[in-house]
């Protein structure tokens, strides 16, 4: 492995925020114009409180009711998933369910009467007996409590959170939370920018930039964009029959962060700073030990876990999945954005909200994209099928109109079900007889919005080498589902096998690729948008675009690398980057270039 020469820096000022000697500057405020909001000296605790953004949440989730509520029932959904699996594991007689056994309800035993359903359900003390009897239920009871009970304290600190931030909305930025709808980010965050002259919520700058909340509110995710993208991260795998392929998960993605940045032992000592000794490259190789152990204990307790986690997801999925499964069928041959696609596309210093928009913009044209790669052969066998399956189904149907006692018939409204299904199934193969083959227009198309495309897709969208490759990045919603739900397996084999060998690229990675901002923190590099550093010397001596168009076919990727970071400035307008006015030929590849 290439060793790193850079070291870690402390920044002064990419940009210019503040005036030279203001940076430690603390005004002085007359004791009776004090507010709760003067002098926060933990702004990205204010604004980053441990897990997530809540000043950002709370905008975004449409204030303190609606969150309290969405938290609650959180709660009440896992208590509803562990309970009603229990009583449908321990408190139902299938016998009489499925009518393998006679009940009476009356003392005349040839008296045929009708089976309701609480006739299937036992007897609360036979159902508490079988509970007690069986160890390994008692065993998942107590661990999926002891998870509630964590799960309580956290939402009763989260709430405490929330309550701080909604005060914070209504007395200092004067915004009332039925109003919180409908404000825009953009002018909540200009109120923020506003209160610092007023406060001077921050006490190591004169003035707070939009640009400063952006880094604390997306301080990780800035992190986990440039590993994702400089393929750091052990999620790219050549399996046999199936080629190149994306494993990136929601499990995978939690693992990732509690290593990195918030768990027990992780390289970050608080919520802004990078630890000390991983700013140094003297004691590199202890320290890729020292990872490469915790990946393995966190590795191991996965394995332990995996069960349980294992047990759950399938439960969650059955819930979450069958009824839109019944009433659309056709949902789960739909696709998705991938999680591997939303961090791979991702700006630096973009939020959430606007990289959802920027991606919904592009879901119908990458949609009809993917349906333009639909085998001829597999239209006529699902034609046909259609045809067979629809025909039985029809029939069933007027049989039914004509006498309902027919779905009395055992297994005819089975079939009728199964039939419903195949054939909606069978129409997702069928291509719409309008539809126009023109992908090279469909992907231009997608690419103005997903601001991606590497060379090699030039002149070739038509091809299925383009279109797989796109497909990691745009999969079905089935593939996403069993994804999630090999999660609990493969996770513990990637961490153990996968992550571990790179403990000592990580570990230079955090060192190179961070720097110290003044008043903000520890920061990823690439996300101070310094064309100069992390510019890639492929891109011609035209000045980088302000605003955002659909690049030209030459060039496309290397200009990628460059604007990856800079397209978000447009939303922060006050925010101007010395590194976007300057051409882009005077850019220099003192690091590794962006791997787009």
């Amino acid at each position: 492995m290439a060793h790193f020469d850079t070291q870690y820096q402390r920044l002064e000022a990419s940009y210019s925020d503040s005036p030279p000697g203001e940076e430690d500057l603390l005004v002085h405020v007359p004791e009776g114009s004090k507010s709760p909001w003067h002098h926060i000296e933990n702004l990205d605790l204010f604004f980053s409180r441990i897990s997530s953004s809540h000043v950002y949440n709370l905008h975004q989730k449409n204030g303190f009711t609606c969150m309290l509520i969405g938290e609650i029932f959180e709660l009440m959904q896992f208590i509803f998933v562990v309970a009603f699996t229990t009583f449908l594991v321990s408190c139902v007689d299938y016998d009489i369910l499925f009518a393998n056994k006679m009940v009476n309800h009356s003392e005349h035993s040839s008296e045929l009467v009708k089976v309701t359903l609480p006739d299937a359900f036992l007897p609360p003390s036979v159902c508490s007996a079988r509970i007690q009897q069986n160890g390994f239920l008692i065993s998942i009871l107590v661990i999926a409590g002891v998870f509630w009970v964590h799960r309580l304290i956290k939402f009763i600190y989260n709430i405490c959170c929330y309550w701080e931030i909604h005060s914070f909305y209504i007395n200092a930025l004067k915004i009332p939370m039925s109003n919180l709808p409908y404000y825009t980010w953009q002018e909540v965050q200009a109120r923020i920018v506003q209160i610092q002259k007023e406060h001077q919520i921050c006490i190591h700058k004169k003035e707070l930039t939009e640009l400063d909340i952006y880094h604390r509110i997306l301080r990780f995710k800035n992190y986990m964009v440039a590993m994702v993208n400089k393929s750091l991260l052990p999620i790219r795998f050549h399996l046999p029959g199936l080629g190149d392929t994306i494993f990136y998960t929601r499990g995978l993605k939690y693992n990732f962060e509690l290593i990195f940045f918030w768990g027990p032992g992780s390289l970050f000592e608080n919520e802004w700073s990078l630890k000390a000794e991983y700013k140094r490259g003297s004691n590199r190789l202890e320290l890729a030990d020292k990872l490469s152990a915790r990946i393995l204990w966190i590795g191991i307790a996965n394995f332990i876990l995996c069960p349980l986690i294992l047990i759950w997801q399938i439960l969650y999925a059955f819930f979450s999945y069958t009824e839109i499964l019944k009433r659309e069928p056709g949902s789960l041959g739909a696709r998705c954005w991938s999680l591997y696609g939303r961090c791979y596309l991702r700006h630096f210093n973009e939020l959430d909200h606007e990289l959802h928009s920027r991606l919904s913009k592009g879901y119908k044209p990458a949609s009809k994209y993917m349906n333009c790669f639909i085998s001829p052969l597999l239209t006529i066998v699902a034609k046909n099928v259609a045809f067979f399956a629809g025909s039985i189904l029809a029939v069933l149907i007027a049989l039914t109109i004509y006498d309902e006692d027919v779905l009395a018939v055992e297994h005819v409204l089975t079939t009728v079900t199964l039939l419903g299904v195949g054939v909606t199934v069978c129409r997702s193969f069928i291509p719409d007889q309008h539809l126009v083959f023109c992908p090279e227009q469909l992907l231009r198309v997608i690419l103005a919005h997903i601001h991606y495309m590497p060379d090699h897709w030039q002149a070739n969208a038509h091809r299925y080498e383009t279109r797989d490759e796109f497909s990691q990045l745009f999969q079905y919603k089935a593939v996403f589902i069993l994804e999630e739900l090999l999660s609990p397996i493969i996770t513990p084999l990637i961490l153990i096998f996968c992550l571990r060998p790179k403990s000592l690229e990580i570990i230079d990675f955090f060192r190179n690729f961070t720097v110290e901002v003044v008043g903000v923190g520890d920061t990823c590099s690439f996300a101070q948008m310094d064309v100069r550093q992390h510019g890639h010397p492929a891109v011609g001596p035209v000045p980088l675009p302000l605003h955002w168009g659909v690049l030209p076919v030459a060039g496309a990727e290397a200009q990628a690398e460059v604007t990856h970071g800079v397209l978000p400035g447009m939303h922060a307008p006050r925010w101007a980057g010395e590194g976007l006015v300057r051409p882009a030929g005077q850019v220099r590849g003192s690091c590794a270039p962006l791997g787009r």
